[in-house]
């Protein structure tokens, strides 16, 4: 395992250093997500986020079906974490009501459903957002219509995203319904042009491979000559990755969706504290280092966060790194 140096200073050193970076792909949803975009602002040229339309809890779950959109929640999060400067239009898309009949909501969910109905189309809603934030990358829902989600869960068929993500026990089988959706064309064309393919961190089998499940996007990752990364997540999941190790995650990544196994791994080694049921997400390089990829594990622990997340910036210097070889 390779160590890693994240001296303010280096970081600097690095990005001065650079031309224009590398066109980079990041795969998922939630928060974790954000957390890769946000990291990816420090050296890529260009930046796509591919994220996942099968989140039906909260906000999200709300306006989906009953403006027929995608769940605009994760993309929210993905247009914040792409903008740069603080604004009144970032504070406003980060606003979530606390009462009258609007409780629960963001703002921001609510003005990119409206942009939609203004624009004629979601993804014109999406463009319109950008420009409003200032956004220095693009986000790109993996489909043009909301989602189901499917698992097999101890046997048993478990149905809706928010519903898997709270049910313990081992998960055997994942779809996306219908199964005849496909991929959307932006997605595709943002993978084929990619230098650098990341995928995770967040929920791995509700947000990254929800995304993953998609027709054709498995395929185009497979068939695409970009650096294939997985960022694995700190800690396991209450409802998804109880009791998984790094390793487990990574076999569970590959046998169910069929992507190619990432050339680079990278892993936090760091003390974390939390409560159980919840445990670090342990890290055996040797093991891992038999799937064939090249394994990074460190500190990537963001200490000014309440709740364990990636630091940005020692997670793009990585990243970066990565690339130059």
């Amino acid at each position: 395992m390779k160590p890693i140096v994240t001296e303010p200073e280096v970081l600097l050193a690095a990005i001065e250093g650079m031309t224009r970076g590398p066109d980079v792909v990041a795969v998922g949803g939630g928060h974790g997500l954000a957390q890769v975009l946000s990291a990816a602002r420090l050296y890529a040229g260009r930046i796509d986020a591919i994220v996942t339309v099968a989140d039906d809890g909260g906000s999200s779950g709300r306006l989906a079906p009953a403006l027929d959109i995608p769940p605009p929640g994760d993309i929210r999060k993905c247009l914040v974490a792409l903008t740069p400067d603080d604004s009144v239009w970032r504070r406003l898309f980060e606003y979530r009501f606390e009462g009258s009949d609007v409780a629960g909501h963001s703002l921001g969910n609510l003005i990119i459903a409206a942009l939609a109905e203004i624009e004629g189309s979601f993804a014109a809603a999406i463009r319109s957002s950008e420009r409003l934030l200032g956004a220095v990358g693009s986000v790109i829902p993996v489909a043009s219509a909301h989602l189901g989600l499917e698992a097999t869960i101890d046997g048993v068929l478990v149905a809706g995203q928010s519903v898997i993500t709270k049910t313990r026990g081992t998960i055997s089988e994942l779809r996306v319904v219908p199964a005849r959706v496909a991929a959307s064309e932006a997605a595709i064309a943002a993978i084929e042009a990619a230098d650098q393919i990341v995928l995770g961190p967040g929920s791995l089998y509700t947000s990254l491979m929800a995304t993953l499940q998609v027709p054709g996007v498995v395929e185009a990752i497979n068939a695409s000559p970009a650096q294939l990364v997985f960022v694995v997540n700190m800690i396991t999941q209450d409802g998804e990755t109880l009791g998984m190790d790094a390793a487990d995650h990574l076999d569970a990544l590959l046998r169910l969706t069929g992507v190619r196994p990432p050339a680079a791994l990278v892993a936090n080694d760091a003390p974390i504290d939390v409560q159980p049921p919840l445990e670090p997400v342990a890290v055996d390089g040797e093991v891992l280092a038999t799937y064939g990829a090249d394994v990074t594990a460190a500190d990537f622990v963001d200490r000014a966060a309440v709740w364990p997340q990636h630091d940005p910036a020692k997670l793009g210097l990585i990243l970066g790194r990565l690339l130059r070889g």
